[in-house]
């Protein structure tokens, strides 16, 4: 599962991974944050999700029950390796004036993992990630966006919404229960990204 999110993310990212059952498949996310607060937002929610929570480290394995979260300050971005997909970590130039964004991971969640990923749009300002997220789709991908009501800022999952790149719209209380239903019908239909 990849998600992204900015101004609101962090709380909407703790409800959504504390609803996720510890085995449930790896998580990958991108939230705006600058350099020096990720791992300390890793960390506490490594004390309340049932998932591993850690900040990504370029090159490592992404595993079931374990959760990713992009280094503030750093792109984001999974490779595919044989069977395996990897974290890639890295500076480069901002993209939608962001680093780390939304639409490097979404992108190359779209490339590498298509129809076997899951997407989640939530709360944040500005479209980073909507046209990624739209690729996402087209390859094949599952995707959820954070509905209005529950946003902080409605702007990404609304461009989301927008050019036709989210399956479903859903309050940010739903949305790991809905990921677990779709886990369910679609079993052993898919990679645990």
């Amino acid at each position: 599962m990849a998600s992204g999110a900015s101004t609101g993310g962090t709380e909407a990212i703790r409800e959504v991974l504390c609803g996720m059952p510890a085995d449930g498949p790896g998580v990958v996310i991108t939230q705006h944050m600058p350099p020096g607060f990720t791992k300390s937002f890793a960390v506490r929610l490594d004390s309340l999700a049932r998932m591993a929570v850690k900040e990504a480290q370029d090159g490592e394995r992404i595993l079931p029950g374990h959760a990713y979260i992009a280094p503030g300050g750093l792109h984001f971005a999974i490779e595919r390796s044989g069977s395996n997909y990897v974290a890639r970590v890295f500076e480069g130039e901002p993209v939608n004036r962001h680093r780390p964004s939304v639409e490097v991971l979404f992108k190359s969640v779209a490339r590498h993992a298509g129809a076997n990923a899951l997407g989640v749009m939530l709360t944040g300002m500005g479209r980073d990630g909507a046209d990624a997220m739209l690729e996402m789709r087209k390859a094949g991908a599952f995707n959820l966006c954070q509905d209005e009501a529950t946003c902080v800022v409605f702007g990404m999952p609304r461009e989301a919404i927008a050019i036709g790149a989210a399956n479903e719209v859903l309050p940010v209380q739903a949305i790991a229960g809905r990921l677990g239903s779709w886990l369910t019908e679609h079993a052993g239909n898919y990679i645990r990204v």
